[in-house]
């Protein structure tokens, strides 16, 4: 209403609810942080590996193609302009994650790419890859909030009504290739359809738009889009080997039907749903299905067939049992064999698989002990779980990092370090189906090694008896509580006592007494006391360090 004007509790009242949500905002704590950046991490590497087993399909696709291209081609058709609107929708996402860190930073997008994108090989293709760990603004909502549901509006003006509008697009096309009703859940995507309620944590009810980006953070929100970009292309996967398959449909006669489900993922975020495929599957009772397979091969062809196991099956189907008795990725591949209906001639039909098998792992690491000594070998470790050793590289920005001995683990050696730098990063990239995965790097402190305790007969002071004096004979740097073997030398100290009431120093090279010391300390008088000073030591990064002082009483 023109003219109105807030009376000061009112004022009062809207201040508190800015600061309230300040503070709610302040209260994303670090380790749900790192979990969505752990999950996003793992969504964006799960996505690679679908989208080159689509490229795998489409293949197969094209060689059918080219060899029967009057039965293929309206299957091939649909499954290219399928291809075309899951490209155009993957990269609309791509597109709207860059925006977001753009608006959220508030800087402009040459910015954002300097910043926090890298470019990587993904597939054999450049890909620029966002290091959502380094954006400062990754746990905020405000920004991204008004860009994506225009806070407080529901007019449908944000960039989120535009991306639920191309994903029911896409939806609609894969429905419509897979010959399924518009209320079906099989292929994920779903926004507002009709029968799906979202509701906020007060029961009140909202749109898909609202209920995933309203007062979310950053990373929530690129989680969340990876996560659709997941659902995108398992859609095209499905959608691709389903008009596959119906290029042969009319080749068979079924008579028996059985229910399938085949989960999109058996790994779900607190808060979003399991989803997954339940289809009816035919077979032909008459035709039982003969199984060769073989555990470690990429294919099975005439060289190998020979070592493959024969797995006999009911019905059209089998069901392969692996032991998981090797850590890492493990392969297999074989051939289903059954008599062609329109040939009477056996056909095979060749399959190939993978999963890793990681061990049971617990991993405590304290966190402010990331530390690399000049000078010594450090000795690390690197390793990913499910990914076997040799799969991974690994390398450092100063120094020198190579394999131990054994082979098993690493030494990093950093002789010296650039003024004003004072950490290393040690990288690792894993090699996983032929495509080559960033693993990460973590950050290490760099530090001189710490100054050795002088010792003599291992005492730094107090009494002590002649003969075991004479005995030590030398001045031994000790590196207490420190577990790297390293070895400080002894350049050069100052003795010192009192005869006949006159002050008598001697300056000694090295690390032991000299003759005429000995002399002294063999003469010496009971509670006649003797100085050992200024006593230098070279360390093994090469620096002088000037060490404690030993004083020493006879007994």
């Amino acid at each position: 209403m023109a003219g109105y004007k807030e009376t000061p509790r009112q004022k009062m009242i809207a201040m508190m609810y800015l600061v309230l949500t300040a503070l709610l905002a302040l209260n994303v704590s670090k380790e749900i942080l790192n979990a969505f950046l752990v999950v996003n991490e793992s969504m964006e590497s799960t996505n690679e590996s679908i989208s080159s087993k689509i490229d795998d399909a489409y293949a197969k696709f094209k060689m059918q193609y080219d060899l029967n291209r009057e039965k293929v081609e309206p299957f091939y058709v649909k499954a290219q302009e399928i291809k075309v609107q899951s490209e155009d929708l993957e990269q609309y996402i791509e597109d709207l994650k860059f925006k977001l860190v753009e608006v959220s930073e508030r800087k402009t997008a040459e910015e954002v790419k300097e910043l926090f994108y890298k470019d990587t090989i993904i597939n054999g293709k450049k890909k620029e890859y966002l290091m959502l760990e380094k954006v400062p603004t990754k746990d905020k909502y405000d920004a991204t909030t008004t860009y994506l549901v225009k806070r407080g509006d529901v007019t449908g003006e944000g960039e989120a009504y535009v991306l639920s509008a191309k994903m029911d697009a896409f939806r609609n096309t894969i429905l419509e290739a897979r010959g399924l009703p518009p209320n079906s859940k099989q292929v994920g995507l779903i926004t507002n359809m009709e029968g799906v309620t979202y509701r906020d944590a007060d029961g009140k009810k909202q749109n898909w738009e609202q209920h995933n980006f309203y007062t979310t953070i950053l990373a929530a929100d690129i989680t969340i889009l990876n996560k659709i970009i997941g659902e995108t292309i398992s859609a095209e996967y499905n959608a691709v080997n389903f008009l596959y398959s119906s290029v042969s449909e009319s080749d068979f006669k079924f008579d028996e039907v059985s229910a399938k489900v085949i989960p999109k993922t058996t790994y779900v975020l607190q808060g979003q749903a399991y989803e997954a495929e339940v289809l009816v599957a035919a077979s032909d009772s008459k035709l039982d299905a003969t199984v060769k397979v073989l555990a470690g091969v990429d294919e099975l062809n005439d060289a190998n067939v020979g070592r493959a196991k024969v797995i006999e099956g009911q019905a059209g189907s089998v069901v392969l049992d692996f032991p998981a008795t090797n850590i890492g990725l493990q392969k297999y591949a074989g051939i289903i064999e059954m008599v062609d209906p329109a040939t009477n001639e056996m056909t095979p039909y060749p399959f190939s698989g993978s999963y890793i098998v990681a061990p049971p792992a617990l991993t405590v690491a304290p966190l402010k002990m990331n530390v690399l000594y000049i000078g010594v070998d450090n000795p690390v470790s690197i390793s990913s779980p499910g990914i076997p050793d040799e799969n991974i590289q690994s390398s450092i920005d100063q120094g020198v990092l190579k394999r131990d001995a054994d082979g098993k683990n690493f030494i990093i050696r950093i002789n010296e370090m650039p003024k004003g730098v004072s950490k290393a990063y040690v990288s690792a990239s894993a090699t996983v189906d032929g495509e080559t995965l960033p693993l990460g790097r973590a950050e290490f402190r760099v530090k001189r090694v710490p100054t050795p305790t002088a010792e003599i007969a291992g005492q730094t002071d107090g009494q002590i008896d002649k003969n075991r004096l004479l005995a030590a004979a030398a001045i031994i740097p000790n590196m207490r509580d420190f577990e790297f073997e390293i070895y400080y030398e002894v350049t050069g100290f100052t003795f010192a006592t009192i005869l006949n009431g006159d002050w008598i120093p001697k300056n000694v090279r090295g690390n032991r007494f000299t003759d005429e010391i000995t002399g002294i300390i063999r003469n010496g008088k009971r509670k006649q006391k003797f100085f050992f000073e200024n006593i230098q030591a070279k360390g093994p990064d090469g620096s002088i360090r000037s060490l404690n002082p030993v004083n020493l009483e006879l007994k």
